[in-house]
Order: structure tokens, then C-alpha cells, then sequence
């Protein structure tokens, strides 16, 4: 299949990156879980200057330790229901972040690497203080 013209010059300017995020939760709970990662995704988003048409899927990891509600219910309820979205739980680690949601957004875009601005809120944030956010 040929692509149109314009198709070619979308193609050309910009790429498939993928854009890091995490947050933690106070507690297991379907309310502030839905709160805090449509806070997370939105910080995401913006900080990177996203439209939902950008994004090509999300991935999201959780804690063993959260049980109340699927992460990417966050995503849906935010108008991103037409983003593939999955959801999937962490490595049980001794000594690791507890009630912590990890985000793994892929996207269209055309910053470069060094130019995205991941997320990393509440403790999460020390999780990966070598990256640029």
C-alpha cells in the first residue's frame, strides 16, 4: 500500500519514543489510586506536550501490593479508552518501593530523546533521580 504525500512528511518528522513515569500511592484504594495516576498521566502528557493522538499504547506495572483497582481505569476514564492500555504487576524486590504505579508510554513524537521530560511524583522520585524530568 502506498502512503500519501503527507502521510510520508508525518513519517519523516517524527518518532517512536518511549516515556517513563512513576508514582506512589498513601494506600490501596480505588479512589486515590485513580486520582493519583490520572495526575501522573496528565503530568506526563503535558510536560511533553502530548495530545491522546501522540500516544501509541501505555503499559502499566503495579506493586503486589495494590489490589483495588487496574491502573489503566485512570487512563480510560481520562478519554484515552482508544490508547492500547495494559496492565501487568512488578517483580516482588526485598526492600523495594512499596504501592508504587509505574507508567511505560509509547508515543509519536517530535522530540528527541534528551528532550523528554519524564515523571516521577510524590516518593517515586527518587526511584530515578539520573533522569531529566
Amino acid at each position: 500500500m502506498r502512503l500519501p504525500r503527507t502521510a510520508n512528511l508525518w513519517l519523516m518528522s517524527t518518532q517512536v519514543l518511549a516515556l517513563r513515569g512513576a508514582i506512589t500511592l498513601e494506600r490501596d484504594d480505588r479512589d486515590h489510586l485513580l486520582e493519583r495516576v490520572e495526575r501522573l498521566l496528565t503530568e506526563m502528557i503535558e510536560r511533553n506536550s502530548l495530545s491522546s493522538d501522540d500516544l501509541i499504547s501505555i503499559l502499566f506495572t503495579a506493586t503486589p501490593d495494590i489490589h483495588s483497582v487496574f491502573p489503566a481505569v485512570a487512563a480510560r476514564q481520562m478519554g484515552l479508552g482508544d490508547v492500547p492500555l495494559i496492565c501487568a504487576q512488578e517483580l516482588t524486590i526485598a526492600d523495594s518501593m512499596p504501592l508504587c504505579v509505574r507508567v511505560l508510554m509509547h508515543t509519536n513524537t517530535e522530540l528527541t530523546r534528551s528532550e523528554l521530560r519524564h515523571v516521577y511524583l510524590e516518593e517515586a522520585r527518587t526511584l530515578r533521580d539520573d533522569l531529566p524530568g
